[in-house]
């Protein structure tokens, strides 16, 4: 029974969605904590420059077919599965929800949890950094374009503005970190133990700095509760259906257990970053509320989700310290 109950993480995670409901971030606090976000996910991107070798990094870029399935599972899969959904239960939810639902299906994969989580699970590091970025990159087109066409709506984007966002806070820290791992790799490695709890903090943040903008905008009061509950059941149904087809599909095409990993968390996921600035210019601010608040939530269910599978993924026995040196993966503290 004791893997059926939730690991501590995940009892952290649940413990910062309640403080968050309680004692969210506002105002200059709500500012802190997005500098906060920003900067870890900065340093998130440096200690991974630090600890991957070249030969890595230039293995997980070469992967074609990795990343083609993941940018098919985040740009055909989710909207095919949304349209599915609404086709099937119209009245489920509002029409005005339907459309929060469907554009949550157009978004970009994110980067930080992806990333994170692709670490905790011991999956393929450096063809998940090259996978979500080029998500990101790549949504900041996608995206208004599939609103476009799946929502009768258009808008214009900051492509060049988002992609030099993604590229300084992203690219160029994780840039920065490979330059001079001959300096501080070894370092790196020696302290991976208290290096993980990084990836673990990142989120941590993420999740309470998310759920505090929730939290202000009304989300407990915004809609009744059967509203809330359908709204709910249709992102688990969304987020579960995207998972089992990810994990099924990797499998049937006989990836790795570390590409299956990547696949099944930078496929999976939505991107609450991206989501809100886009939504902001394609819906204005008069429709911007009820339309991102099934990304929020989804967002947040993605998270608490996807963690619990990277501590099951991560509780498989470990591998040989050689050949996961070999494969550019990192183990976590405990597994080396």
């Amino acid at each position: 029974m004791r893997r059926f109950l939730p690991d501590q993480f995940t009892l952290i995670l649940i413990a910062t969605v309640v403080f968050a409901s309680f004692f969210p971030a506002v105002g200059k606090g709500a500012s802190f904590m997005m500098v906060a976000s920003n900067v870890a996910i900065s340093l998130l991107f440096f200690l991974h420059g630090a600890r991957l070798s070249m030969d890595a990094i230039v293995a997980g870029v070469k992967d074609v077919r990795l990343h083609a399935l993941i940018l098919a599972c985040t740009f055909l899969l989710f909207p095919a599965l949304g349209l599915g959904l609404r086709a099937l239960f119209p009245g489920l939810l509002a029409p005005s929800l339907w459309l929060g639902v469907l554009f949550v299906c157009t978004l970009s994969s994110t980067v930080q949890s992806s990333i994170a989580l692709t670490s905790m699970a011991r999956g393929n590091i450096p063809g998940a950094i090259c996978a979500a970025t080029a998500s990101n990159l790549l949504g900041t087109v996608l995206t208004p374009l599939l609103v476009a066409v799946l929502l009768n709506r258009q808008g214009e984007g900051h492509g060049l503005a988002d992609a030099g966002r993604i590229l300084l806070q992203l690219l160029l820290p994780f840039a920065v970190g490979s330059l001079l791992r001959p300096w501080i790799g070894a370092w790196a490695q020696r302290n991976s133990r208290t290096l993980a709890k990084v990836d673990r903090s990142s989120i941590l943040l993420a999740v309470y700095t998310a759920f505090s903008e929730a939290v202000t905008q009304g989300i407990w009061h915004a809609f009744p509760a059967i509203d809330m509950a359908s709204m709910v059941l249709v992102n688990a149904l969304l987020l579960g259906s995207a998972l089992l087809i990810t994990t099924w599909g990797a499998r049937k095409l006989g990836l790795s257990k570390e590409n299956e990993i990547t696949l099944v968390f930078c496929g999976s996921k939505k991107s609450l970053a991206s989501g809100i600035p886009l939504a902001t210019v394609l819906f204005g601010t008069s429709q911007m509320g009820v339309v991102v608040l099934p990304l929020m939530i989804f967002h947040q269910m993605q998270l608490m989700v996807c963690a619990v599978l990277a501590r099951r993924y991560a509780e498989r026995p470990a591998e040989d310290q050689a050949a996961a040196s070999s494969s550019g993966r990192i183990l976590p503290a405990g597994r080396q």
